[in-house]
């Protein structure tokens, strides 16, 4: 079915079943489908696939960009790069005064210094800010969290592995990976809080998954960002 609405037009499908309300899926290429109860009339379908038309709009348009994949990152000025759950984009400003290339997030931009305009050097000084703020983040994270601990991780390590999130090995050290700065702050939090339970528990399971669903009950929301989203953290 095609519907217009706002000036946009949307394609979906409708399936009928045994259920007492409506919802909306979306699937990994961006086609909707309503789920609707038996008898539902047409003009029901259509004022909640309205009410819905934003969400709709927006998680559609998420799906299509994730089969696209990580595009290639221009360095200059307006590009997006993901800090904290958002978009933001860079200001690059050069100065040969300064002693390192940095970052410094301010307002709604991340304002990058280098001592040369180079690809590169942009590209080295975006990689460090997370490093740097992913180390501060879990830090903290942890020191808030280990209240739910009777013991403590041994050391904490900031990680270039792109295979993990995060590790917990026997020696109780923990390692997390820097793209975890991109993440919102429950996110990270829920990533900390899963290594932090490997400490109790180094295998996955039951014990495990009932100790991480104490401390974080909507982990599976987590879960699911980063199923939906890893893609989009790059540098």
């Amino acid at each position: 079915m095609i519907h217009i609405y706002s000036g946009e037009t949307i394609s979906f499908n409708i399936n009928y079943h045994k259920r007492k309300s409506m919802g909306i899926s979306i699937d990994p290429y961006g086609n909707v489908e309503v789920k609707a109860p038996k008898g539902t009339t047409d003009e029901c379908v259509l004022q909640f696939i309205e009410e819905k038309w934003d969400w709709i709009q927006q998680k559609s348009k998420e799906m299509k960009d994730r089969t696209l994949g990580p595009q290639e990152k221009v360095y200059d000025h307006g590009e997006s790069f993901l800090y904290l759950g958002n978009e933001y984009p860079i200001h690059i400003s050069e100065d040969i005064t300064i002693k390192q290339d940095h970052v410094i997030f301010e307002g709604d931009k991340l304002y990058i210094y280098v001592k040369e305009l180079e690809d590169e050097k942009i590209k080295q000084a975006l990689k460090r800010f997370y490093y740097q703020q992913c180390k501060a983040l879990v830090e903290k994270s942890i020191k808030s969290y280990q209240i739910n601990f009777k013991i403590k991780p041994r050391s904490i390590r900031i990680s270039d592995n792109n295979r993990t999130w995060g590790t917990c090995d026997s020696k109780l050290q923990l390692t997390f990976n820097w793209k975890l700065a991109m993440a919102p702050l429950k996110v990270i939090d829920y990533v900390v809080v899963h290594e932090m339970c490997h400490m109790v528990h180094l295998n996955h399971d039951r014990s495990f998954w009932r100790l991480v669903g104490k401390i974080i009950p909507d982990y599976k929301e987590m879960e699911n960002w980063l199923a939906f989203s890893s893609w989009k953290m790059t540098v």
